[in-house]
């Protein structure tokens, strides 16, 4: 029987908060007791502390060293959770999406981050069933392919925003078919009027919609997606701009919104679906799952992709041990070649006749000193470079990331410390195994 298996089993038991910070005492513990049985009986700190300050510059320069190897390592781990956070909070309003039979991978992208995508359109007599079947309290369509200066134009209705986005930031929902909606990081006013183009990026024609504008009457708040770099038009006018029906009868033609004809909808790429009861869902996911429609929950989708990037954060996770290992081997290096410095010191202390383990006790502790300070320092430029790669991951992919360290990088960095203070005990036993006359004379 394991006899930490009754230590185990308590663990499990605690709160999570509890599990993390015994965790990390554990970790710690190791370097705790090295320290206790090595300074046990003396008082070395005072002779540390005139070593730190007479080589202030090397230690200085040791200590980032240190900080830096450990700041990069567990930055980019705590990016790869803060990636995973920002793309599953993107998905968060879709609870369901319809289209065409294809790739869910595909119509996730499209849909959901507005990555372009060419996939076939649902006609108005399945929106019709999608629309109509029980416990579904929106069925919104999500047209897409215009642009304006990079951002995308989406056609939807106005219960989609509001699903989207709640109040709106400023302005007033559309009301014409001219009307547009923009997402809180584009960079047009309320009132400002804008031409479309057909496409999006670099294959975009900028002239193709050129006797059409837009004005824009609202504004969302954030959503911490790339639909806050989205301009959302009533889908109406998405279809008229392209010289379709646009989507109700012509005695109804300024009609904005459901519902509408299935004999005058042009089609659209997806559907936004959301019923009444979560658990309906389920239910509406079997009943469109058919040869015409694909029903899919950009969630579990989005869990499948979040697997794999489970393997992406082991390969980062063995690669930052790795660097661990490396930084740990510079480190002794280092150790060695500063006691170099003052090896006519401690010869001195030896000839004098303080004890091996006085000497010993001084190396370790100036030795451990600087791994717990270039640890600390880890830390700190760990949360920097969480900022810095979160900024910039945001402004590439749309996605807010709000990363940051937590107690996975802890645990990692109390592990690093614990094994190189162990480790540090090497330089202290060279730095007595060398003789006291050659460093006297050196």
């Amino acid at each position: 029987m394991n006899p930490l298996a009754p230590l185990f089993r308590a663990i499990e038991w605690m709160p999570v908060a509890w599990q993390d910070i015994t965790a990390l005492i554990v970790l710690l513990v190791p370097a705790l007791v090295v320290g206790a049985l090595v300074l046990f009986g003396f008082r070395p700190f005072p002779l540390v502390s005139a070593m730190l300050w007479r080589f202030r510059w090397t230690n200085v320069l040791f200590i980032a060293l240190i900080a830096v190897s450990v700041g990069i390592g567990v930055g980019l781990i705590a990016q790869e959770r803060g990636l995973r956070q920002g793309t599953a909070r993107a998905a968060d309003p879709f609870d369901l999406v319809v289209a065409a039979p294809g790739s869910e991978i595909t119509m996730l992208f499209a849909a959901v981050y507005l990555q372009p995508s060419d996939v076939p359109l649902l006609s108005g007599e399945i929106y019709d069933t999608v629309a109509n079947a029980p416990d579904v309290s929106l069925a919104a369509p999500i047209a897409y392919g215009d642009s304006y200066n990079a951002f995308p134009i989406v056609g939807s209705t106005a219960q989609f925003v509001t699903h989207m986005s709640g109040t709106l930031a400023e302005g007033e929902m559309f009301v014409a078919h001219t009307d547009a909606v923009i997402g809180a990081r584009v960079d047009l006013s309320i009132g400002e009027s804008f031409s479309p183009a057909h496409g999006v990026g670099d294959v975009a024609e900028h002239d193709a919609h050129g006797n059409f504008d837009y004005t824009v009457s609202g504004r969302m708040a954030p959503t911490g997606s790339p639909w806050d770099r989205a301009i959302i038009v009533p889908v109406e006018a998405v279809w008229e701009i392209h010289g379709l029906a646009n989507g109700h009868a012509p005695e109804n033609a300024d009609q904005l919104g459901p519902p509408f004809d299935s004999a005058y909808f042009p089609g659209t790429p997806a559907i936004l679906v959301s019923a009444e009861q979560l658990y309906a869902n389920y239910a509406l996911r079997a009943q469109f799952t058919t040869s015409e429609t694909m029903a899919f929950f950009p969630g579990a989708v989005l869990a499948s992709l979040h697997s794999l990037m489970g393997d992406v954060r082991q390969v980062m996770s063995v690669m930052a041990v790795v660097t661990q290992i490396l930084v740990t081997a510079g480190v002794l290096t280092g150790l060695v070649i500063l006691t170099r410095l003052f090896a006519r010191r401690l010869a001195l202390l030896r000839a004098l006749g303080a004890p091996a383990r006085f000497v010993f006790s001084v190396v370790w502790s100036y030795a451990a000193t600087l791994i717990v300070f270039g640890a600390i320092g880890g830390v700190a430029v760990g949360y920097a470079a969480s900022a810095i790669i979160s900024r910039a991951v945001t402004e590439r992919t749309d996605i807010l990331v709000n990363a940051t360290l937590g107690w996975p990088e802890f645990h990692l960095v109390a592990a690093f410390v614990s094994f190189t203070v162990i480790l540090a005990l090497l330089p202290a036993f060279i730095a007595l195994s060398r003789p006291v006359v050659t460093d006297l004379r050196s």
